[in-house]
């Protein structure tokens, strides 16, 4: 294998095996920062040595094992190393057989890994850390992210992403986030911040907020891998399965929505043959597994039971509107907001015709949220369209053409403003 190749061999294991080497080390130090840098460090060590050695059998076994003996090397060199190796049931003290006994326990790669993934999942997600620092973290511990890469993703300079990532770190520390699953008491609470952390991501991979690409299929790729890691992880949680079920079906969709150049297509436009129905399949399972689960549907299984319509619609005339209208009003009840009644409108629009979902759109029209929200325009372009006040509706396109931040689609609300003629 040339240098070439192992670097690229290195940087896959690195991809695959990033966020469980951090985890598990992280158990050890009790710090996501340092147990990164020491990460980090067996990367190096990786790098220098696997062109010479070859790549080991069991690639990721190595990194946390490389990783492992220096957060015991650090350990033991800290001046407070006894009361740290008391914490793992380690006696240094017994001589050297013994000790490396008990470094061969430390670095057992029977470790539950599972337990120790959830662990980070919580840490990196924690509601101490503000909305921006939970994604730039989470996507970098693991999601195995270089800072650029993220940097790119959410087209920012790579120095505001470094900042978010350390003040995110020294804000964990400075709080004394344990490294640990929450108790009973605050397990909803964290685990809404969790999954609405992975939602984010996916969101801003499925219409990107700003730029000249309308998506970005590598963050809902990864918002999709960790969703499916973290349902793994919280198997009874239904609102994990949920969140799943529908970024599997929003997935599905994702070739659909871009044209031959890259221009947006939206929903009623699409070919729906180019909808991948594995996604789509992976997606029903999902929201199955949810509803087995017992209890209230939460807002993660009720937006996946409305993509699930629009799934199992062939043709956008065989939509279930009636029934979409109906699960936003249940979504509204569930999680109000004002960009689900956004959405209630435009379902009761379909439903019961664009007077009634017009009605409902200017009734938080002046919503202070929604004040520089483009989606709101087009919405009200829409159904102006619809109902035939053309004029009107070219106003409210151009309107929501000059608040969005995206080329795209900028370019698509124009061209329906100068499609409303007459």
């Amino acid at each position: 294998m040339t240098a070439t190749e192992t670097h690229r061999a290195i940087d896959a294991v690195w991809r695959i095996e990033s966020a469980r080497v951090v985890a598990g080390v992280a158990r050890i130090v009790r710090d996501v920062g340092l147990a990164e840098e020491l990460a980090q460090d067996a990367l190096v060590a990786a790098l220098e040595q696997w062109p010479e050695s070859g790549v080991p059998a069991n690639p990721g076994a190595w990194l946390m094992a490389a990783a492992k003996h220096r957060a015991i090397d650090l350990i033991r060199r800290h001046e407070r190393y006894q009361r740290k190796l008391a914490e793992l049931g380690r006696d240094l003290t017994a001589g050297d057989a013994a000790e490396n006994r008990e470094f061969d326990a430390v670095l057992d790669q029977g470790d539950d890994i599972d337990d120790d993934l959830l662990r980070l999942v919580f840490t990196a997600c924690h509601p101490v850390l503000s909305s921006d620092a939970r994604v730039a973290l989470t996507l970098r511990l693991l999601g195995g992210l270089t800072t650029a890469e993220i940097a790119k993703a959410y087209l920012v300079p790579e120095a505001t992403v470094a900042q978010r990532i350390v003040r995110a770190k020294r804000t964990l520390a400075k709080a004394n986030v344990p490294f640990a699953v929450p108790g009973r008491a605050e397990l909803a609470d964290r685990l809404s911040s969790v999954l609405e952390v992975i939602y984010l991501v996916f969101n801003e991979g499925y219409t990107a907020s700003a730029g000249s690409d309308w998506t970005r299929p590598a963050l809902c790729e990864e918002a999709l891998r960790l969703g499916r890691v973290l349902a793994e992880l919280v198997p009874a949680e239904p609102e994990a399965h949920g969140l799943v079920a529908l970024l599997e079906i929003q997935a599905s969709r994702l070739r659909a929505r871009l044209g031959p150049s890259g221009e947006p297509v939206l929903l009623a436009d699409q070919d729906r043959a180019r909808w991948d129905q594995v996604l789509i399949h992976r997606g029903l399972a999902a929201l199955e597994r949810a509803a087995s689960l017992g209890g209230p549907p939460g807002p993660y299984v009720l937006q996946a039971e409305i993509a699930a319509c629009h799934a199992r619609a062939r043709t956008v005339d065989d939509t279930d509107w009636i029934r979409i209208a109906a699960l936003y009003h249940a979504l509204a009840l569930r999680a109000p907001s004002p960009v689900v009644e956004l959405n209630r409108a435009v379902a009761v629009g379909m439903a019961f015709g664009p007077g009634m979902g017009l009605a409902l759109v200017d009734e938080v029209a002046e919503e202070p949220s929604l004040r520089d929200y483009h989606l709101l325009p087009s919405v009200r372009g829409d159904l102006l369209a619809r109902l035939g006040r053309h004029a009107e509706a070219r106003a409210e396109f151009e309107r929501a053409a000059a608040l969005t931040h995206n080329d795209r689609e900028r370019d698509l609300l124009l061209a329906r403003a100068a499609a409303c003629v007459g």
